[in-house]
């Protein structure tokens, strides 16, 4: 019998900017949707509608990182001339089948450049909760040491679980 677990939270997580912790980050970071950029197909031999997705295309990517204060670490993200490279790990948190607490490590890779950048406000005793949304190029998605997803727009990759969903592809062209 397999070892089941079930998910339940993430109990920690940190920030790494080019493998320097980033020390000013706010309390919550979401990660980017995977929406297929596809076309609406109709016509003979079709009953009205369905969308197609081009198959490793997706629509733009954001990633949004929070920040406490506008400091040097947010401000530096601000130059769409390099690249951002952040690793955001973590430790998952389970309940095993005998109810047992344990923990698998996460591991998020991103790298894009910056979108948009929201100042946040200043207020007295608060934080300003400054914003750099990144335009991602690619992301890498491992948990408990083993990949789940991997997109990386500039160099054709797309690969679920390790299964490179492309070569078919690659092999034709």
């Amino acid at each position: 019998m397999s070892e089941k677990v079930i998910p339940t939270k993430i109990n920690k997580y940190n920030v790494y900017n080019s493998g320097q912790r980033l020390l000013g980050t706010g309390d919550e970071m979401s990660l980017p949707d995977f929406e297929s950029a596809s076309e609406t197909i109709s016509g003979a031999g079709v009953l009205g509608e369905i969308e197609d997705p081009t198959v490793g295309y997706f629509t733009n990517q954001e990633l949004e990182i929070p920040f406490r204060l506008l400091d040097r670490e947010a401000v530096d993200m601000m130059d769409m001339t390099r690249a951002v490279q952040l690793t955001i790990r973590g430790a998952q948190q389970t309940t095993n089948r005998e109810g047992d607490i344990e923990f698998r490590p996460m591991r998020v890779v991103a790298r894009g450049r910056s979108g948009t950048t929201s100042l946040g406000k200043v207020k007295a005793g608060s934080p300003m909760d400054c914003k750099i949304k990144l335009s991602l190029l690619y992301i890498l998605i491992e948990v408990d040491g083993q990949s789940m997803v991997e997109l990386d727009k500039l160099n054709e990759v797309f690969k679920i679980r390790g299964r490179d969903i492309l070569a078919k592809i690659k092999e034709m062209c």
